[in-house]
């Protein structure tokens, strides 16, 4: 895991590329290095975890044609090493850096399809002054860049690019806007202006100044009828251990986040049986009230696979000091408050391994949010009425979802929301109802900033994705939006705050080989009788305790922000959000704001999003 930066054109020389290592440093703390040819400059920072004598960065090919910076794992490269050495191929190091670097020599922009790892790349030719960079299939591994008439900048995080003179952190106002109704910015745009993302399973070629960009993998829904429940369930536990045994390489200690859900205590689960010594693993919980605690049940699965376990019980103390921090790391606002144990539980950690495993991804891939639930409910209440509403060619009955209604209790106010406009209208538009982040908007924007918010050019965006996929199914095309946004969402956090403590996280469950099989099962499979991430449980049923394969209560690490900003962090709250400074600016209805923090009301995702964007523009001065 590190962090690298790069300038083609005007302003490329040592001291700006200097200056923009300095402000990724945490990054790579172990190693840096500067490459230079021409009006090229590439810089890395290094954190060392394969072949920690001899892999450093950049590293070039033997004849100096190619030099490669990275961020990232390539998981397979021991694989792949041997298929290069029967082609012919040298190796010189035992590192995946210089796997990547001879794969690519080899088959150019097709070596992405043989990469199954993380990665963020970039490779200079200095044949012909050309770049080629590349990020992996689910954005795990960020990567951002800058264009005009004179230059190309490009880098791990935002900040190392407006670290370049030539770069102005400015608002980009659409993507505030879109920021504010969603809690994310879709596709390539920031919320700087003129700086984008490289999508993930994309791969951007600059010739000549001329910037080309294309996608290079995709989901794709293609159901097979053929696989029963149970040969799809034992074909799903091997990929995933296989996955947990390659994402194990590693030539530094090893551990996992172990929250008590079903996602990491699989891979806790999985990971022990791979590693030699007892697996550390790494928890949090609040000690407000138990539905802020999921300890519990972490502490029994690591009792089940005897790892040696950590926990921390972060404060409001702790909220206060580390918030205005987090925010600069994350370089952009984030969705949601689970930001912060997550850096707190990443921190934990860094005192004890280098890498640690996680469990993003199942979710969205198999269907774990209640908001699948409630559109599912639909869908069979649909096809109970109209004898004719199908997912993929199975038809959605009320009658298999009838077992599990009581389970649907808890999803009520996202029924009556979902049901609010009636049965028949839009499913888009139904779906986008249950994203949008934006309910109680006009209570807390100015009037001005409001009847700037165009709603529906939002929703155009979010439509042109969610109905991208070539499917049929709704719930595959739920599914498939979220992978898309909201997963690299969460995994820009799972990237930045475990690299605000200089450590590696993984993410076993985001195999490509895991998404391309899921792709293949039957929604109703999926989803059968309405449990969620259904097929996952029948996967792991017999190597979880019962304990965790029966629980009901998913949590996700909440954190207790309602108690704390009602409470000890009130003032906090007014002072950022209704004093001089967020008067000036002329966002905010301070008024409404203040009348809703004094109330002690439940502090709404909203005024979550505005307190981030306060922040941010004050940590980055736009």
């Amino acid at each position: 895991m590190c962090g690298f930066v790069g300038i083609q054109g005007l302003g490329a020389n040592r001291d700006i590329l200097q200056g923009m290592m300095n402000s990724i440093r945490h990054r790579g703390p172990d190693d840096h290095g500067i490459f230079e040819h021409g009006s090229c400059v590439l810089g890395h920072q290094r954190l060392s975890i394969i072949d920690v004598q001899n892999g450093k960065q950049p590293f070039q090919s033997e004849d100096k044609r190619y030099t490669l910076v990275f961020n990232g794992e390539i998981y397979n490269y021991l694989e792949l090493r041997q298929m290069l050495i029967s082609k012919g191929h040298h190796f010189h190091t035992f590192s995946d850096t210089e796997v990547l670097l001879e794969i690519y020599i080899e088959y150019g922009k097709k070596c992405l399809d043989f990469l199954n790892g993380m990665f963020a790349f970039a490779v200079y030719d200095s044949k012909d002054s050309s770049l080629f960079l590349a990020r992996d299939h689910f954005g795990i591994k960020p990567l951002y860049y800058y264009s005009d008439d004179s230059c190309f900048v490009f880098g791990s995080e935002i900040k190392a690019l407006i670290a370049h003179p030539r770069i102005k952190a400015q608002a980009d106002s659409s993507s505030i806007s879109e920021y504010l109704i969603l809690q994310m910015v879709l596709g390539r745009e920031t919320l700087f202006k003129n700086i984008h993302k490289l999508e993930p399973a994309s791969y951007l070629t600059v010739t000549n100044s001329k910037i080309v960009e294309k996608s290079y993998w995709d989901i794709e829904y293609r159901v097979n009828d053929e696989k029963s429940m149970d040969r799809f369930s034992d074909e799903l536990l091997v990929l995933l251990e296989n996955s947990l045994s390659i994402q194990m390489r590693s030539d530094v200690p090893v551990g996992a986040y172990l929250s008590g859900g079903l996602d990491s205590s699989i891979v806790a689960t999985l990971a022990a049986k791979n590693y030699p010594n007892a697996l550390k693993t790494f928890t949090g919980g609040f000690k407000e009230s138990e539905q802020y605690d999921e300890t519990y049940y972490a502490s029994i699965v690591s009792k089940t696979i005897g790892s040696e376990h950590f926990e921390i019980f972060p404060t409001y103390h702790d909220f206060l000091d580390n918030f205005e921090s987090l925010v600069y790391f994350m370089d952009e606002p984030v969705a949601g408050p689970g930001l912060f144990p997550q850096y707190m539980v990443s921190k934990l950690a860094s005192k004890h391994v280098k890498v640690v495993l996680g469990g993003q991804g199942g979710d969205e891939i198999f269907g774990g949010y209640a908001r699948y639930a409630v559109a599912y409910l639909e869908q069979c209440l649909k096809g109970t009425i109209l004898e004719n509403q199908e997912e993929e060619n199975h038809v959605v009955t009320l009658q298999s979802i009838l077992p599990n209604m009581a389970m649907l209790k808890q999803y009520l106010p996202m029924i009556r929301s979902q049901f609010s406009s009636g049965l028949f209208d839009s499913m888009d538009r139904r779906y986008f109802q249950l994203v949008n982040r934006s309910l109680q908007l006009k209570e807390i924007l100015s009037a001005d900033l409001f009847n700037q918010i165009n709603t529906e050019s939002v929703f155009e965006k979010f439509s042109s994705i969610f109905n991208k996929a070539e499917t049929k199914s709704y719930f595959n095309k739920m599914t498939y939006y979220d992978m898309k946004t909201l997963l690299p969402a969460l995994l820009h956090v799972e990237d930045r705050m475990s690299m605000a403590v200089s450590i590696e996280s993984r993410v076993p469950l985001l195999d490509k080989r895991i998404v391309e099989m899921a792709g293949q099962m039957p929604p109703t499979m999926k989803f059968a009788g309405g449990k969620t991430k259904q097929m996952l449980l029948q996967s792991v049923r017999n190597i979880l305790p019962k304990e965790i394969i029966q629980r009901k209560d998913k949590m996700g690490f909440p954190t207790p922000l309602n108690e704390w900003l009602a409470g000890p962090l009130k003032e906090y709250a007014l002072d950022i959000l209704t004093g001089k400074t967020a008067k000036e600016r002329g966002f905010w209805n301070t008024a409404k704001i203040e009348q809703n923090i004094q109330k002690s009301e439940k502090f709404s995702r909203d005024l979550w999003g505005a307190l981030n964007l306060e922040i941010w523009f004050r940590k980055f001065s736009v």
